[in-house]
């Protein structure tokens, strides 16, 4: 399988994990960056499986880990260079 040639569900994972960085905020130095929860369930629960999200319990926001951060930067360049 190729970068051009992603299953489905993962080009929606990536994609999600991007928008939520991109649309996240910090609420002070060394916490975790916050982005609301509006995106399926399902892609957010797997993303927390993944490590890229902090388990948000009942909030209507979702933290990212480091991990999650380093990895929508990453995808967001790679998906920038697509143009």
């Amino acid at each position: 399988m190729t970068d051009n040639d992603i299953s489905e569900d993962l080009f929606e994972q990536e994609l999600t994990l991007v928008l939520l960085n991109l649309a996240s905020w910090t609420e002070g130095k060394g916490v975790a960056p916050r982005a609301w929860r509006n995106h399926r369930f399902e892609i957010l629960r797997t993303l927390t499986d993944k490590g890229y999200l902090l388990h948000s319990g009942g909030a209507k926001s979702v933290h990212l880990s480091t991990v999650g951060v380093a990895a929508a930067k990453a995808l967001e360049e790679k998906y920038r260079k697509r143009r």
